[in-house]
C-alpha cells in the first residue's frame, strides 16, 4: 500500500490531496499532527462517502506510535499505517455504515456503541466489538380518511334530492295557482298537479332523510 508522510498535516501540498471530502486535518494525528497518507485507504474511504450520500464524521485516522500508545490503541493498530479510520455513527445508521464499508473493500470492523463508533481498516478480515442497538422504527404516516367525491357522496346526493324536489313542489304549487286563474279551458289538469306537488314533497321529505342518515353514518365512521 503506498503511503506518503508528511511531519505535519500543514505540511501536505495542495496538489498531492485528492479526496474532495476530506480533509488532511481530519486523516491526520490528533496527538501530533503528522499525517500518513495511505492512498489505497483514502480512495475506499472516499468511495465510502460518495456510497452512502452523507458525510464521513472522522474520529480517529492516521496516530503516530507515540500517540497510539497514549490513547491505548492496540500494538499493531492499523492506524499507524494510515489504513484505519474510526467513524461517528451519530448521522448512519450502523448496519447500513457497515454494509457499504464491506462493498467498497474495507474488511476489519470493529464496533464502539458506547462510544458512538465504528472502526474500519484494510485487513485481514476480522470483527470485534458489541453490536450497536437497534434504530428505532419510524412510525408509519397517519392515513388521512378519504374523502368521498362530490359526484358520488350520499350526503350531497340526498340533500340534492331534497332541494330538487323542495323547488318542484313550489312550482308546481304556482303553477297550479296560474292555471287556476288564467286557464280555466283545462281546468281538469288541476287535481293532477296537486298530486304531483305532494308527490314531489314527500321525496323532498325522503332526500333530507338519506341525507340525516349519511351524517350520521359518516360520523360513526370518524369521516367527518
Amino acid at each position: 500500500m503506498p503511503t506518503t508522510t508528511y511531519a505535519h498535516f500543514r505540511d501536505v501540498p495542495e496538489s498531492a490531496w485528492r479526496w474532495p471530502s476530506f480533509s488532511p486535518a481530519e486523516i491526520a494525528c490528533r496527538g501530533t499532527g503528522a499525517i500518513k497518507i495511505n492512498t489505497e485507504a483514502m480512495d475506499k474511504l472516499q468511495s465510502l462517502r460518495n456510497r452512502l450520500g452523507k458525510p464521513l464524521i472522522v474520529r480517529s485516522g492516521y496516530r503516530s506510535p507515540s500517540h497510539n500508545r497514549a490513547v491505548g490503541g492496540a500494538p499493531a493498530s492499523k492506524h499507524m499505517q494510515g489504513a484505519a479510520f474510526d467513524i461517528a455513527m451519530a448521522n448512519h445508521d450502523p448496519v447500513t455504515f457497515e454494509a457499504a464499508a464491506r462493498a467498497v473493500g474495507f474488511l476489519g470492523f470493529g464496533t464502539y456503541p458506547r462510544s458512538g463508533f465504528m472502526h474500519i481498516d484494510l485487513g485481514p478480515a476480522r470483527s470485534w466489538g458489541d453490536p450497536f442497538p437497534a434504530r428505532p422504527v419510524p412510525f408509519a404516516p397517519e392515513l388521512t380518511p378519504a374523502r368521498e367525491v362530490l359526484s358520488e357522496s350520499r350526503t350531497l346526493r340526498g340533500g340534492g334530492a331534497a332541494g330538487a324536489a323542495t323547488v318542484g313542489a313550489a312550482g308546481v304549487e304556482v303553477l297550479q295557482d296560474v292555471l287556476a286563474e288564467t286557464q280555466s279551458t283545462i281546468q281538469p289538469l288541476v287535481p293532477y298537479l296537486d298530486t304531483l306537488r305532494w308527490v314531489l314533497i314527500v321525496i323532498a321529505l325522503i332526500g333530507i332523510g338519506i341525507t340525516i342518515h349519511a351524517r350520521l353514518d359518516d360520523w360513526k365512521r370518524g369521516q367527518r
